[in-house]
């Protein structure tokens, strides 16, 4: 009887051991659209965040605005156009 406990607890104690192992399943994959919509909001919120950085820069003169902003759309522009063909 006390090998027959004995051996009910350690196996107990093994089962309790081995589920507490297991790793949770992975998250679902985003699907193509929800994919782009991220990229399109980071791309958003990246842009925005460079264009303030440009248009508050303290020694840059207008000209340079100018062109750097000039530079910024069209990086914009293509990396949309990049995400939409996807």
């Amino acid at each position: 009887m006390k090998k027959f406990f004995i051996s009910t607890v350690l196996l107990l104690v093994l089962s309790i051991s081995v589920n507490a192992q297991k790793r949770p399943p992975a998250p679902p994959h985003p699907s193509k659209s929800e994919l782009i919509s991220s990229k399109s909001r980071e791309l958003d919120k990246k842009y925005n965040t460079e264009k303030k950085l440009i248009m508050n820069h303290p020694l840059a003169t207008k000209k340079m605005k100018r062109d750097q902003m000039k530079a910024l759309n069209e990086r914009y522009r293509n990396e949309k156009r990049l995400l939409r063909k996807m």
